[in-house]
């Protein structure tokens, strides 16, 4: 798992969406750090800004996680 994607993470659910640093961890659920679904897709988008990489649809129904999301996006870069 990338240490600079999980730091992009923390940036931005940091920044964009108020949770903790502390408490975002790979396992942390979308859900356990207060975002909703409108939340995730916001979070999507400005993860593709970062990165370059778009998630679909598909992609987010497999997301459950911050380690999930990680895992896509680097499946994704490949």
């Amino acid at each position: 798992m990338s240490d600079d994607l999980l730091t992009t993470f923390v940036d931005l659910l940091t920044s964009d969406f108020g949770v903790e640093a502390g408490e975002v961890t790979p396992d942390a659920t979308f859900e356990a750090l207060g975002l909703d679904s409108l939340d995730v897709v916001e979070l999507t988008l400005a993860l593709e800004d970062r990165t370059g990489v778009k998630l679909g649809d598909e992609d987010l129904e497999q997301v459950r996680t911050v380690g999930d999301a990680i895992a896509k996006v680097e499946e994704r870069r490949a």
